[in-house]
């Protein structure tokens, strides 16, 4: 007690020292938690950040922002009883990349596996709001579980994506220097780092920088290069490892909310959701922004998440010739930070993708976008290759990303819930170690339920899933064949990206429906071109209805309330 209560009187000198003198520190199991009121959002994440120094397992920030009320959470308006009784062994909160990845890994065994998320299609967070990137895992620090994850999913990348059917290069990644100083006094940090994380490559000339990307510029004195860095489509992905789950025997249940739980003698015995009551064997959180917020729900909430945004740029396919792989220049002022201020990168679809940047908010569902910080994302990365310019942007975007205060994945058992498993802080490299975590999560969740269940691996698991064809990728032989098979393969519906009706009626009756404009953007990529879907929404809107019953008014951007059209106008008009 008296250790405990001296550790706790160090956290609360270090907050008076950095001027947080309205900050109260206490200890709750292994965890301190932190109260007050301030008025500066960043002060506020400042506050949690000095805390996490201090050996804690968690930091759980409950300071108030003075003035403001958080925005209601975006709910679905559905409410029934689908989920009325359901046992399922494994329960998993959260359909972005982490939750699908699990799902998917866990349908290796044979085990009932409910995977639920409040919204209407997977990947509607984080899992579509990045740069797709595969990093190699040399901005990790040797000795953490987000370096040792992304190392090891990265290696598994080529063939996931292969059983998968998703598009997968290993572009490379690029670290440009544009400072001598730095170039001098990064290399053997790097050097040191790649070794013990074990991880391919090291510092290249300028000369052979400009020789492999000559578009490049020559304010660039030199380079890092790591050639295991790769890049997806990260929906696609999503996407790919839930229909695989479905198709190995999984549930996937959208629209779903998780309101409350039921504990009895340490253990979720019930969930709660507006689509009925869930009785688990075990619950795995893999909620994203929300993971403080269902690791409460538990009575486990030993950390905080604290929202970080990046806005990011697209630029037309046009451009996308003059790059190759991902880079971004870095400077002394950004080799420690929790970020390195992003770059630009060609995507896996030929677009050129640019920034993000990163900064602190309170709101977990902020997905807008801001003339600032688009015009400076421009500014300060368009520069790196000639013949970039702002002209070329065609659309932008933002996501939300869900550090710890720790800056470190949270990937184990509970310590009080023993049927509750964490899947939590997965913030960039999140992606690139998505397979890795899902099989220590596999792992965690099989020895958990030994006791309970007779646990043997799945016969019937088929890792192979294909894909809808995407005609813009196949050959002249090739289109002929599948439109042979299937003439609605030979109407093209979105021009700027050349998808046919073949695809998207297929995507429609895909194991995870896409009946919304954004749910077919994330399958097959109608309305993703220079237009925007200016030209092929109204097509893909009528391609909806006919293949679902569904009218023009009940068909969405991307679920919930975002309807196209709302009523006819034309007096005698047919709506579709």
């Amino acid at each position: 007690m008296r250790k405990m209560a001296e550790r706790i009187e160090k956290v609360q000198k270090a907050l008076i020292r950095k001027g947080f003198k309205e900050v109260y520190a206490r200890q709750w199991r292994q965890s301190v938690i932190l109260e007050g009121e301030m008025d500066d959002w960043k002060q506020i994440v400042k506050a949690g950040k000095a805390a996490a120094k201090f050996g804690y397992k968690g930091v759980v920030n409950e300071i108030k922002l003075k003035g403001y009320t958080a925005p209601p959470l975006r709910v679905p308006d559905v409410q029934d009883g689908a989920l009325e009784g359901k046992r399922p062994d494994v329960m998993i909160i959260g359909g972005g990349v982490i939750g699908c990845s699990i799902a998917r890994e866990l349908t290796k065994y044979n085990l009932t596996i409910l995977l639920a998320d409040k919204e209407s299609d997977v990947a509607m967070h984080a899992s579509s709001r990045n740069d797709g990137m595969i990093h190699p895992g040399i901005a990790s620090h040797a000795g953490t579980l987000r370096g040792e994850m992304n190392v090891k999913g990265n290696a598994m990348y080529t063939q996931l994506c292969k059983e998968l059917d998703i598009p997968f290069k290993r572009y490379g990644n690029l670290i440009l220097y544009s400072d001598h100083v730095f170039g001098v006094a990064a290399e053997p940090v790097l050097a040191e780092r790649a070794r013990k994380l074990g991880i391919e490559g090291g510092k290249i000339s300028r000369e052979y920088l400009h020789q492999i990307e000559p578009n490049i510029t020559d304010k660039a004195l030199g380079a890092f290069i790591y050639p295991s860095s790769g890049v997806l489509s990260p929906y696609k992905l999503t996407v790919a490892l839930a229909e695989n789950a479905v198709e190995n025997g999984a549930e996937v249940s959208l629209n779903t909310v998780v309101t409350g739980m039921e504990i009895d003698d340490n253990e979720i015995c019930k969930v709660f959701t507006n689509r009925g009551t869930v009785y688990p064997r075990l619950v795995i959180n893999a909620a994203g922004t929300f993971a403080d917020k269902v690791a409460e729900m538990a009575g486990d909430k030993f950390f905080s998440i604290h929202p970080r945004k990046g806005e990011l740029v697209i630029l037309d396919k046009k451009k996308g010739h003059l790059v190759t792989r991902s880079m971004g220049l870095v400077g002394l002022d950004q080799a420690f930070a929790d970020t390195k201020g992003g770059g630009v990168m060609r995507t896996i679809d030929g677009n050129v993708l640019v920034g993000p940047d990163a900064y602190e908010i309170p709101e977990r569902e902020d997905f807008s976008t801001h003339r600032d910080h688009i015009d400076a994302i421009c500014k300060k990365h368009l520069p790196l290759i000639k013949g970039f310019t702002q002209g070329d942007v065609i659309t932008y975007f933002a996501g939300v990303r869900a550090p710890t205060y720790e800056e470190e994945f949270i990937i184990e058992r509970s310590d009080y819930v023993p049927n509750l498993v964490h899947a939590a802080g997965i913030q960039s490299p999140g992606l690139a170690s998505a397979p890795a975590i899902a099989e220590r999560i596999a792992e965690i969740t099989v020895n958990a339920l030994k006791p309970y269940v007779d646990i043997h691996k799945n016969p019937k698991f088929n890792p192979y899933r294909r894909r809808v064809p995407h005609m813009a990728a196949l050959s002249f032989e090739e289109k002929q064949k599948v439109i042979k098979e299937n003439p609605d393969y030979g109407v093209i519906i979105c021009r700027c990206e050349e998808i046919s009706k073949g695809e998207i009626i297929d995507a429609i009756h895909s194991p995870i429906p896409a009946t919304s404009i954004d749910a077919l953007k994330r399958r097959v990529r109608p309305g993703m071109g220079r237009c925007q879907g200016g030209f092929c929404s109204p097509l893909v809107t009528k391609i909806i209805c006919d293949e679902t019953g569904m009218t023009p008014d009940m068909v969405t951007k991307s679920g919930g309330n975002s309807q196209l059209v709302l009523e006819k106008t034309h007096k005698g008009g047919d709506a579709k």
